[in-house]
């Protein structure tokens, strides 16, 4: 059984400048009190100590592990799902959010606006 907490490394090779760059990353569920669940997908560059939380929290028409969905499932209504459990989907926030220079810092992310645009390079990718 897998632990959520684990940290799993993830190596992502820079196609423009030829570095190696490797990201340690979890999933976890959180429960709140005073709202919906979330589901966190935590992002470290490996070296550092800053860690960017990417937050999908539950809502109307964003869909996040409830007693239906998996763990690491987040789903947006009836259209797009990913699985944050998935190396690729992990690969592709990391590109996403390297792209819009989010992972420079500690810091704590609205997932779901990076989710367009992760759902639809992942079905670019086949």
């Amino acid at each position: 059984m897998r632990s959520e907490r684990r940290l799993r490394r993830l190596v992502v090779d820079g196609t423009t400048t030829g570095e190696t760059t490797a990201y340690l990353w979890s999933v976890r569920h959180r429960h709140r009190t005073d709202g919906p669940c979330q589901e966190v997908l935590a992002l470290t560059r490996e070296g550092t100590t800053a860690t960017v939380h990417l937050v999908f929290r539950g809502g109307e028409g964003r869909l996040v592990p409830d007693g239906f969905l998996h763990s690491g499932a987040v789903a947006l209504g009836g259209h797009a799902a990913l699985n944050l459990h998935e190396p690729g989907v992990v690969r592709a926030f990391v590109d996403e959010a390297v792209r819009r220079g989010l992972l420079t810092g500690a810091a704590e992310l609205d997932g779901w606006e990076l989710f367009p645009a992760v759902a639809a390079a992942r079905a670019a990718d086949g």
